[in-house]
């Protein structure tokens, strides 16, 4: 996909920080790896019901997937889409290893406490995700398995994961383009299973603009997403939710 004309809006979130907004259905979400290496733990729940939320199972079982990139959607737990992958530089996204959390961070990385390092202070993915949750009454109970944009992590046959270093660019951006009003709740801290042994997380930009006609053509040449797809469609049309 070409540069858009206009972007919507554009927000910078440093590295470990965290965010979280309503992206409308039409729109598209272009995040994008501002110095390399960086990593989008990522969740989504309809904004209407937020019981509906993204599920790791279904998206990967339907599209006979371990990865996600370009060609792909992200499904719900009512096998609906949230948004189709259209444009992906980065080639692979891991769908499996979850967040970072207060412990993992403390044992790879030591204390940094915001008494004493301000915005230096070390964050990570799981309390990024919690604060945000809490923005919109959600919780712990609502941290289900997420996508970590930007990073690659393989599996052998004995089923040993290997995260593989430096396979997000400085530039590189991947486009999520949402068929559903959808709440994104990102965080940038570190993925679990990187291996650096300095706390340096990188910085995401997130870009929204109008979604071209032709792009869903992307995914839906796999089937299950076309039906998921037509669920997703009924979801408006029968329910009286927004066009």
């Amino acid at each position: 996909m070409n540069q858009p004309d206009a972007y919507l809006w554009e927000q910078h979130i440093p590295g470990g920080c965290h965010w979280s907004g309503i992206l409308r259905r039409g729109t598209t979400l272009r995040m994008t790896d501002v110095n390399g290496g960086a990593n989008a733990s990522v969740l989504f729940f309809n904004q209407e019901e937020k019981l509906e939320r993204y599920n790791m199972a279904d998206t990967l079982k339907s599209q006979h997937t371990f990865r996600l990139t370009k060609g792909h959607a992200c499904h719900s737990d009512m096998g609906r889409i949230f948004c189709c992958i259209t444009a992906d530089s980065v080639g692979w996204h891991d769908t499996v290893c979850g967040l970072s959390d207060a412990d993992l961070i403390r044992r790879k990385y030591g204390t940094a406490r915001y008494q004493e390092h301000r915005n230096q202070m070390f964050r990570n993915g799981l309390d990024g995700m919690l604060i945000e949750l809490g923005k919109w009454g959600l919780g712990m109970r609502d941290v289900v398995s997420n996508i970590n944009f930007f990073s690659k992590v393989t599996a052998n046959s004995a089923g040993e994961l290997t995260f593989h270093s430096g396979n997000s660019k400085a530039g590189d951006h991947v486009d999520l383009s949402f068929e559903m009003d959808t709440l994104v709740v990102l965080s940038a801290a570190p993925h679990p299973l990187d291996p650096s042994t300095t706390y340096q997380p990188g910085a995401v930009n997130l870009a929204a603009f109008a979604t071209p006609s032709s792009a869903i053509a992307e995914c839906t040449h796999i089937s299950e997403n076309q039906r998921a797809r037509q669920n997703t469609e009924c979801l408006y049309a029968c329910h009286g939710g927004a066009a």
